[in-house]
């Protein structure tokens, strides 16, 4: 999965992230991170955004601001996790 998104020196640069060893941007405002997720996430993200509190919108965003930086690399894993998982209960 991604790492955390380090700060920036400058306050015009975006936040950046690796993804398969390569920085990428991490979108950092409402309108950056929605704009970056498929339109079949922007319904739940709003409704996260909508419904965060002073003390939750920190975790929430970060949340999604990862989830806009698409990554190969870890959604073939979570795949494969989730095909090992259902290989291991066997059919319903």
């Amino acid at each position: 999965m991604s790492e955390a998104p380090r700060t920036s020196s400058r306050t015009d640069e975006p936040p950046r992230t690796l993804v398969g060893g390569i920085e990428v941007d991490v979108p950092n405002s409402i309108p950056a991170i929605r704009a970056a997720l498929t339109p079949e996430r922007r319904t739940e993200f709003d409704k996260d955004i909508n419904a965060a509190g002073v003390d939750e919108i920190h975790a929430v965003m970060r949340h999604w601001m990862l989830e806009a930086v698409p990554d190969p690399e870890a959604d073939a894993i979570l795949a494969r996790l989730a095909r090992d998982e259902a290989e291991r209960r066997g059919p319903a």
